[in-house]
Order: structure tokens, then sequence, then C-alpha cells
């Protein structure tokens, strides 16, 4: 499911010896068979796939798709669905596989649209996607003609949901998922062109460690491209919510733009750009078939759309950008 060996070859050409060295132990671990209680059916259900790969791709598009509806025939077609189904939820996308439509829970392809544009062109780029999902966006930056794109993400559910995304691809581009989190990454690093955190930074207890982890898989020069959740304010405005916020559990800080851009600033960064602040619409993140448990509709105050459910303020979210 992961090809190690493969994987810390890479590593080793990029000059992550010290990664490399640690790989195995990692992706052993994280796969372990008491990792999780699902895990077994979960790679049952990829074992289960059928054995038909295609060279029509397309990364580029707001919708990832994986080969063309007449590649295969209904009775290929129809275990490729109840299979992608079982796999639920989807959270990160949309996707179109054989014609098979993924409606995810976000619309990922709008948080990418709003970025693309202010961004360093990813190609021959060596990336590193922090907290991935399932691989939406790697996918996307493999699009963008990136060199090498490492995705990170301890959960095993987008693990094995990336693997049956890539399952059916006949040449597919240079994109890696681990499943760990930024804790596996080896300090002061410094191999990466472009490092994306997207939907991270409120869950961290040590928001500013997390950005000095960030910082380290950088290269001299190299691009943070950071997406989190924000308030209105100054630069000294953060909301430590005292519970939940929107039903999350784990979210600890949410600063303003501004003090974000500060916090930046603090840890050593340069160019520092605040280039994007969107509140989140229940068009961007929503239930679907494909997710059929709560959304953002459910965590709005339903009096009020501008609160949570917990009276702070909705969801909005910015993009900051920031070199080495």
């Amino acid at each position: 499911m992961i090809p190690v060996p493969a994987i810390r070859q890479q590593f080793i050409d990029a000059g992550m010896s010290a990664w490399a060295d640690l790989l195995p132990a990692q992706v052993e671990t994280a796969l372990s068979a008491d990792s999780h209680g699902d895990l077994g059916r979960w790679r049952h259900l990829l074992a289960q796939l059928p054995q038909v790969q295609t060279d029509n791709l397309n990364l580029q598009a707001d919708t990832v798709r994986v080969g063309l509806p007449d590649e295969v025939e209904e009775h290929v077609r129809r275990p490729i669905y109840q299979t992608l189904r079982a796999l639920q939820p989807w959270r990160k996308g949309p996707y179109e596989i054989f014609g098979i439509h993924i409606d995810t829970e976000w619309r990922s392809d709008w948080k990418w649209q709003r970025l693309q544009h202010h961004i360093q062109p990813l190609k021959e780029r060596k990336v590193l996607d922090v907290g991935c999902g399932n691989g939406y966006h790697a996918w996307r930056m493999a699009g963008e003609g990136a060199e090498l794109v490492v995705g990170i993400d301890p959960s095993l559910l987008f693990v094995i949901q990336f693997n049956a995304v890539r399952h059916f691809m006949a040449q597919p581009p240079n994109v890696h998922f681990l499943p760990v989190g930024i804790e596996a990454v080896p300090g002061n690093l410094e191999a990466f062109d472009t490092v994306f955190s997207m939907g991270i930074l409120y869950h961290r207890r040590s928001p500013m460690d997390h950005l000095f982890d960030l910082k380290d898989c950088l290269r001299p020069g190299g691009e943070l491209v950071l997406e989190t959740l924000v308030v209105d304010g100054d630069q000294n405005t953060v909301l430590l919510p005292r519970g939940r916020y929107a039903k999350m559990r784990n979210v600890w800080f949410i600063p303003s733009s501004a003090a974000l851009k500060l916090w930046l600033q603090r840890c050593g960064f340069q160019d520092v750009r605040v280039v994007d602040v969107t509140p989140t619409t229940t068009d961007e993140q929503r239930a679907t078939d494909w997710m059929a448990f709560e959304s953002l509709p459910d965590f709005l105050h339903p009096h009020d759309s501008r609160l949570t459910v917990e009276g702070y303020p909705a969801p909005v979210r910015a993009v900051v950008i920031a070199r080495k």
C-alpha cells in the first residue's frame, strides 16, 4: 500500500536521508494491526477493487478525474462504486472515477482557486502537504507540475482513500501519502521548496511550535502556504474557545489575520502576505450523499448564521503566504 523502499530512495536523492532512515519504522508503526480497529476492513475493501487502470487523468480540473465513463463496463463500474461508497465519509474533493462522481463534504477546489494564483508556480518543486486529508490537494499540486509531492496525515481512512484513487492510475504522478503527523518529520530538514499547512494550525495546542516545524521543513528561500481559521481584530486578538468551537473539540487558538501575520514574522518568516480572507459557507462545506454526517449547517447557530452554535464568530478562513 505504501512503497517504502521507493520513497526512501527518493528521500535520499532529495537530501532527506535523515527522514529516509526513520521512514520504515514510522510506516510500520502507523499500519500496525492495532493502530485502528477498522484498518483490516478498509484494507480488505481496497484489495477488492477491480484491477483496471487508465492513462486518462485530469489533475488540473476542479474535479480530480481518473478515467472516463466509457473505459469500463457496468459490471466493473458497479463494484468500484460499491467499494468507494463503503470508504465513507469522503471529506475532501471532489473526485470522478470512471464517471462515478464523489460529492465530498468540502468543495476543496474552492480553496485551491483562492490560493493558486498567489503562490510560486509548483512546476519542478518539491512539495510537502501537511495534514493532506485524502490527498485531493496533493493531486492538484502534481497537476501543476510539482516534481515530488509528499502528503502527511495520521488518519488511516485518508490513506486508504488516497490509495483507492491511486489504484486506477496506470502511471501515477510522483505523489506519496505517509500516515504520520509533522512530528515525524526530522528537525532542520530544509528540503522542500513549498510547504502547505491548510486547516491544521487551529488544531495545534502550540501554534508557534507548529510554525517553527513548518519552517524547518523548508529550504532557505522556500515558500509557506498557510490556511487557517481567523477572527476579526488587531495584532493582539486571539480567540481561545472555552470548550468546543463549531462542535469541534480540538480547536485551540484562532488569531486575527493581523496576529497571524505577526506570529509568522516572530518565527522568522519574511514577505508575509495575507492573500485571502473568506467566510466558509454552507455551499462550500455541507453534508452530501458521500458524507452523511453533521456538517457546517449543523455547526452554526440556528437563528444567526454569523455565529457558531456555541456563540463564537462563524468560521472565516485566511490564506497567508510567507518565505523562509
